[in-house]
């Protein structure tokens, strides 16, 4: 099937979605997970708890919380849990954030010398609100880690702080082990699913990451219309700015309210996927399902 074939068939099975505002693809068995149990899920959720922490797997509904939690490991994100931005596939609220915590990066240091994290992953909200995009407390937070837990390694997942370079540059001078930014989907796609984005905005946040000395990252969400030839192209340019690790896997819609899900990619092409990058040179692809951007993150070093 030809690729303007294959998007005619994504527009129409998104256009069905929509008329009902949900997917009415029934999800496949490869997409089943367990619901979190276990002591180690507990002691998590009670650090996150006592210390007033957010995390994007909770703020996400990400599908792996109870693997991830249950082996003592969480994504937390700073600023807030309120979102600036209202991208067509996150589950994060939108609206007016609240100020901004001075106290947090402490909070989120403690608790990850508590959890005896051997590798932390932290994210954020946008916070388009804010001059400097909220990096400020992203230098602190890293500074925290450091202070508390010095063999702590360190993924920032970060916003694009609207293309001011010397915000990003803040997380450039903390330099954390691996510097991770996501293009989320194809070029065509963007607009749609990254309202307030820009495809090359993105890039070039990517680029000058490079260009600081960081090891770089990015995810890619499928499932969401893009056609073979469109992710290949993405990959492409994501190589094109010399991005080390690249993450693949399938979008699911938080909400009614949220983007369709026009296809599940199945696992055997998410290998193909994989084949393909690893052969265009990225240091290392995570592909699969379920697949999020911090999942497995201690071997994206």
């Amino acid at each position: 099937m030809s690729d303007s074939l294959e998007n005619l068939s994504s527009r129409n099975s998104a256009l069905i979605n929509n008329e009902s505002g949900k997917s009415k693809i029934k999800k496949p068995k490869w997409l089943r997970v367990k619901l979190p149990t276990g002591e180690s899920f507990k002691e998590v959720r009670n650090i996150v708890s006592e210390h007033k922490l957010h995390t994007i797997c909770e703020s996400g509904s990400c599908p792996n919380m109870g693997e991830c939690w249950g082996a003592g490991t969480a994504t937390f994100m700073i600023l807030g849990n309120v979102c600036t931005r209202s991208c067509g596939f996150c589950a994060v609220s939108t609206g007016k954030p609240a100020e901004v915590d001075l106290f947090e990066p402490a909070r989120v240091a403690q608790s990850i010398k508590l959890m005896g994290v051997k590798h932390a992953v932290i994210t954020s909200v946008d916070r388009d609100d804010l001059p400097d995009g909220g990096s400020e407390i992203w230098a602190m937070t890293v500074r925290a880690i450091r202070r508390k837990s010095p063999e702590t390694t360190l993924e920032t997942l970060i916003p694009d702080f609207m293309g001011k370079w010397d915000n990003m540059q803040r997380i450039i001078d903390v330099a954390p082990e691996v510097v991770s930014h996501n293009l989320e989907t194809v070029r065509r796609l963007t607009k749609e699913v990254r309202i307030q984005a820009k495809y090359d905005r993105s890039l070039e946040a990517l680029r000058r990451l490079k260009k600081g000395g960081m090891r770089t990252k990015s995810g890619v969400m499928l499932g969401l219309g893009e056609s073979r030839t469109e992710i290949i192209e993405t990959l492409e340019d994501l190589r094109s700015v010399h991005v080390d690790v690249v993450t693949l896997g399938q979008y699911l819609q938080p909400t009614p309210k949220h983007l369709p899900v026009v296809e599940f990619v199945t696992p055997e092409k998410f290998a193909e996927y994989k084949e393909i990058g690893l052969g265009m040179g990225f240091d290392y692809v995570e592909s699969g399902p379920l697949v999020r951007s911090s999942y497995h993150a201690e071997n994206h070093l």
